[in-house]
């Protein structure tokens, strides 16, 4: 049977398992003589056992040995034969990034790339020479029959279980002839499979070879012999739904539950794309439907609005995962950073259940690992230099998530010495970023010169730093995704480096703007209010343009400059403009137009900025008649 379709799916599984065996080897790390170790032993065994099934059952020789090797140090540590230290650990966590590497390549069909035979060789040194005899061939000195059935049970909620039971006839038949089977193959072709196989086979067939290759296959509860000749019997088992309809690539339905489907991402993204692409024609057919005046077709393009809306909220909704999904590799991030520079780290994680769109997510990943490796590398001190400034030995770093109407902010805090400003701008002056005679940088002076390519502090390059690329990725990636970034930090209390992400950038309901003849679409998670501007609320505060509106004074911004357009000149004394108030978190300000022209859900497409072009855009759409828009990224204007 060819296993390549399951090959997405085997990837999926086996990278949430080899996240699990981290964390628990984390947690075992911590507190390995703690009344909490034994379940993280228990806890890496099942993850390391799922992971060797499935790579049995897909044919991956390599994954299969190495993970074998390593369940069978897990298993001593369980009876107690082996004791958890340091050492212990390291072979442990060097063997959840080889699995985890060579899980990658099996499914790319580059396995042997990896060699794991060091560590093959590390782990054999934590068991008994005896146990080494386990996994290989034995001898045919079992005791055969006549005829043989064999009844091969396996464990309830077992994954690809009618590819197992397939795979397991195919390496069946290299010990014994199999003249018959139940169910049939070609029932478990088509997935009619209750998880309880019988195997009828020839004369002289070896059991302990026959129970080895069966095993090999992984979650298998129990294996049963019989005479041929003896009446057929299956073993009793408990009540068991038929199995749903076969996978295909990317997507399995979960039996036990009958609600869960796992969807291929990019199955979703097309889906998404769709969706957006009606809206842009739904705005188009409510053009031509208030052109033409019927109120049948006006009733019908309402009613296709809102089944558009449903359809959207829903295909959104099911895009949106828990953070958790990421965040759950950074514990180790941190500590292999932390170990590297002889540093001690008290790393925590808040918001975990906050959700966010899987493929932003994803995208969003890296930068985080920069701002975590940045933190322990330049933020947090060494033990002897915190126990002078009065600090614990251990440092403090927290990375959160958290809600904040239709946006996501991920902060990472430290309790470390700060942003050096003074040796910052010392660096900006040498490489004549900044005027000589500058002498203070603002917080947002600060985070643009962080994030200039190249620009670094550091005395030397190291493996974590060094080479100026850390923020400047992160701002670059932020501002990609539509987000905006921003940094505060103070001498020797500490730094908190902040993301704010869209939830979504597929659709975006904005606020339309005209200036001159062009159109702009500001996005209304970012809109306050908006106001007439009126000569009486403007002034001017050390030579720039403020607005007073409600016992608040902010900062004005005029589009039509920031564009390159000429100044605004009214037809008539009652055209006056308009002020879109925005605001990001604690900054606030005015942003001048010639008209609204109404709201818009817009289909956010990714915008190529002309190079050293105005850094004022975040994307670009298509209006319901056609037009193009630029979407201004209002990050960049605060």
């Amino acid at each position: 049977m060819n296993t390549t379709e399951y090959a997405e799916l085997f990837l999926s599984e086996s990278r949430e398992n080899v996240t699990a065996v981290n964390q628990a080897l984390l947690e075992l790390e911590r507190d390995a003589e703690g009344p909490g170790a034994a379940a993280c032993v228990d806890a890496i065994f099942r993850a390391v056992h799922t992971i060797k099934g499935m790579a049995a059952t897909m044919g991956y020789a390599a994954v299969t040995e190495l993970s074998h090797e390593l369940e069978t140090v897990l298993d001593r540590a369980r009876r107690r034969e082996l004791t958890i230290d340091s050492t212990v650990i390291d072979i442990l966590l060097r063997a959840a990034d080889s699995l985890e590497r060579l899980v990658e390549l099996a499914v790319a069909g580059r396995e042997r790339e990896l060699d794991i035979a060091s560590l093959i060789a590390d782990l054999g040194s934590l068991r008994p020479m005896v146990e080494t005899a386990e996994w290989s061939i034995p001898g045919l000195a079992a005791t055969t029959a006549a005829g043989l059935t064999v009844h091969v049970r396996l464990v309830p909620d077992a994954p690809l279980r009618s590819v197992r039971a397939l795979l397991i006839i195919q390496a069946f038949g290299k010990v014994a002839e199999v003249t018959s089977t139940v169910p049939r193959e070609a029932d478990l072709q088509a997935d009619r499979f209750d998880g309880v196989l019988t195997i009828h086979c020839a004369a002289d067939a070896p059991r302990d070879e026959i129970e080895r290759v069966v095993r090999a296959a992984g979650d298998v509860e129990s294996i049963e012999f019989s005479d041929a000749t003896a009446p057929v019997r299956r073993p009793s088992a408990a009540v068991r739904m038929p199995v749903a309809p076969t996978p295909s690539l990317g997507v399995r339905v979960a039996a036990s539950r009958g609600r869960h489907v796992r969807i291929d991402v990019r199955r979703l993204d097309k889906l998404m794309n769709l969706v957006g692409e009606l809206v842009v024609a739904r705005g188009r057919l409510a053009q031509l439907a208030n052109e033409v005046g019927d109120h049948a077709l006006d009733d019908t393009v309402r009613l296709s609005s809102r089944l558009i809306t449903e359809l959207r909220d829903e295909i959104t909704a099911s895009r949106m995962v828990p953070v958790s999904n990421v965040f759950d590799r950074f514990p180790r991030v941190v500590r292999d950073a932390a170990r590297a520079l002889g540093k001690t780290v008290d790393f925590v994680v808040e918001g975990r259940d906050i959700e966010l769109d899987r493929s932003m997510l994803d995208d969003i990943a890296d930068s985080i690992v920069h701002l975590l490796r940045n933190a322990v590398d330049h933020g947090i001190e060494a033990p002897a230099e915190r126990v002078a400034a009065g600090k614990s030995v251990a440092g403090s770093l927290v990375l959160s998530a958290m809600r904040d109407r239709s946006a996501v902010v991920i902060r990472v805090t430290d309790d470390g010495h700060g942003i050096d400003r003074d040796r910052v701008l010392a660096r900006a002056k040498r490489d004549g970023i900044v005027e000589a005679g500058k002498t203070d940088l603002t917080e947002d002076e600060l985070l643009r010169l962080l994030a200039r390519p190249g620009f670094s502090t550091a005395e030397q390059v190291t493996d974590l730093s060094g080479r100026g690329v850390g923020v400047d990725a992160v701002y670059t990636r932020v501002r990609a995704l539509g987000g905006a970034m921003n940094v505060r930090s103070v001498p020797g209390q500490g730094t908190a480096m902040t993301i704010r992400l869209p939830l979504t950038l597929a659709v975006v309901r904005s606020l339309l703007a005209r200036v001159a003849d062009e159109m702009y679409a500001i996005p209304l998670a970012h809109v306050n209010e908006t106001i007439e501007l009126t000569p009486d609320i403007v002034r001017t505060v050390q030579g720039r343009e403020v607005v007073m509106a409600r016992d608040e004074v902010f900062p004005l911004i005029r589009l039509r400059r920031l564009v390159g357009l000429p100044h605004y000149a009214p037809a008539s004394a009652i055209d006056l403009e308009q002020v879109i108030v925005i605001d990001l978190g604690d900054r606030r300000a005015g942003l001048v137009i010639d008209e609204l022209t109404g709201q818009e859900e817009i289909v956010v497409k990714q915008f190529d900025a002309v190079r050293d072009g105005p850094p004022f855009f975040g994307g670009a759409t298509l209006l319901g008649d056609g037009r193009p828009c630029l979407i201004v990224d209002v990050s960049s204007l605060l």
